[in-house]
């Protein structure tokens, strides 16, 4: 059981700071390819000035949970985690946007730029990016949560078409599979368009940024599910 709780959780982890590392590293590299982003060192580093802002607000979130409403029945779990994921969010907004209007110049652009990029970039559409991957973020996790948590009909309902069959109960399972991705498709082909409209390669990987900012806290509830498994395992 200890083995599978920390197999489960090291795995996770490592997979999801594999992709904020590559995001990362990516916005980095196309930051060189701006002489305006070149010309501070500040500007240059300000994906990194992202993932820490996210770090320090998602440990100031976590408070809720210890401190501010800290869960006192089992129902209470759920609601506690879901407080944190949408307030870590809220919180993440002005301070990103403080952050954009701090490190980034007023106009900036790029050495090369593929078609369909506006001529020059700004401050408030590198914020826009950050916002859009942000928020399309959390409401996917809430639209996931939606269409796979039992406390929601959607899973009702599938449990429900058991009764008439096996048959009726792949249909219906497939069909809802297939309609809970429709939303968070069309929420990042929108933020992917938007972010490249306004700043090209490179705010597509702000986004990308924007939406692994609240990292901590995602991975906090992610590991909810290993952590309770081990310990219904150790009680058996």
């Amino acid at each position: 059981n200890v083995g599978d709780n920390v197999g489960d959780i090291a795995g996770m982890g490592a997979d999801l700071f594999g992709s904020f590392a590559e995001s990362t590293c990516a916005a980095l590299v196309l930051s060189a390819t701006s002489s305006e982003l070149q010309s501070n060192f500040g500007t240059m580093l300000f994906p990194l000035v992202i993932s820490a802002i996210g770090i320090l607000t998602c440990i100031l979130t976590s408070f809720v949970a210890t401190n501010i409403s800290p869960v006192k029945k089992g129902e209470d779990v759920e609601k506690v985690l879901k407080v944190q994921l949408i307030l870590s969010t809220v919180l993440l907004t002005p301070l990103l946007a403080l952050a954009s209007w701090l490190f980034i110049p007023e106009e900036f652009s790029f050495d090369v730029k593929p078609e369909g990029v506006l001529e020059t970039q700004t401050w408030w559409g590198v914020f826009i990016c950050l916002l859009a991957g942000l928020w399309s973020g959390l409401l996917t996790g809430l639209i996931t949560e939606y269409y796979t948590s039992h406390s929601y009909r959607p899973v009702r309902e599938v449990a429900e078409s058991s009764e008439t069959g096996s048959a009726t109960l792949i249909i219906y399972g497939l069909a809802l599979g297939y309609k809970s991705a429709i939303i968070p498709v069309f929420l990042l082909a929108l933020t992917v368009f938007a972010s490249f409209y306004l700043c090209g390669l490179y705010g597509v990987s702000l986004a990308a940024l924007g939406m692994l900012s609240s990292l901590s806290i995602g991975l906090t509830i992610d590991a909810y599910g290993p952590i309770t498994d081990n310990a219904g395992g150790i009680a058996e």
